[in-house]
């Protein structure tokens, strides 16, 4: 039992870094959420239920502008489609014996930073230190996504009509560090943009709802990087 608590603890430790980094993200999430149309329970429940933050604000922005449930399931599907490679990627490195149930409770709270942070470990592993490293990720989004609900009741009415842009940076804060990475990224956001441009600007697709118009341009434009340019393959 004090060996699961010190893993546990241990876990928890690891994660504090990423726990600091969630909370401004989520909060930005709990004031979007505050300042729109949608109900407050939506954000609690998305933070709660869902805990993947891109897909919780680019379902929250599917939800602002009217999308059907088909539009929103399916975009948030391709987006966190990325997450079936993650967990069969981290169960290979997760000490044997360990029961399903505490598996399923270890890949709900699976997202980018904690498998990366998981992933750069040298030895396997335990199901405790994962879990700790989850909890605290999750913990800070959650407490992140109450303090801007909270907080964004108090502030006044020109700033809240501001934070209509919030949204659009905090996905241009994501995109611009894998900018500087790599030039087929660039490539592949603005055939995205374009295709997306066609689907709005052009009368002929006027059929074609907002929802629809992210899954296909993401759909498309990850298609055509992935045919377009070699993976890189370190050795």
């Amino acid at each position: 039992m004090k060996t699961k608590k010190k893993e546990f603890m241990s876990g928890m430790k690891v994660g504090l870094p990423i726990a600091i980094g969630y909370i401004p993200i989520a909060i930005t999430f709990g004031l979007i959420i505050r300042t729109s149309e949608l109900p407050l329970y939506t954000g609690i429940l998305m933070s709660l239920f869902v805990f993947a933050g891109a897909s919780q604000f680019i379902g929250a922005n599917l939800m602002m502008h009217g999308a059907n449930m088909l539009e929103i399931v399916f975009t948030t599907f391709i987006l966190n489609f990325r997450h079936f490679l993650m967990s069969t990627s981290l169960s290979q490195r997760i000490t044997f014996n360990t029961s399903k149930k505490l598996l399923s409770l270890i890949s709900f709270g699976i997202t980018d930073e904690t498998f990366a942070i998981a992933s750069v470990q040298k030895e396997k592993s335990t199901p405790f230190k994962l879990l700790g490293l989850n909890t605290i990720a999750y913990t800070s989004w959650n407490v992140g996504t109450w303090v801007g609900l909270i907080v964004g009741g108090a502030l006044p009415t020109v700033l809240i009509n501001s934070l209509g842009i919030a949204l659009y940076a905090m996905f241009i804060g994501l995109l611009i560090p894998n900018f500087k990475r790599s030039k087929e990224v660039i490539v592949i956001a603005l055939i995205a943009i374009a295709i997306s441009s066609i689907l709005y600007w052009i009368p002929l697709f006027g059929f074609v709802s907002d929802g629809w118009r992210i899954i296909l341009s993401t759909t498309v434009a990850a298609f055509i990087g992935a045919n377009a340019f070699e993976m890189e393959v370190e050795q």
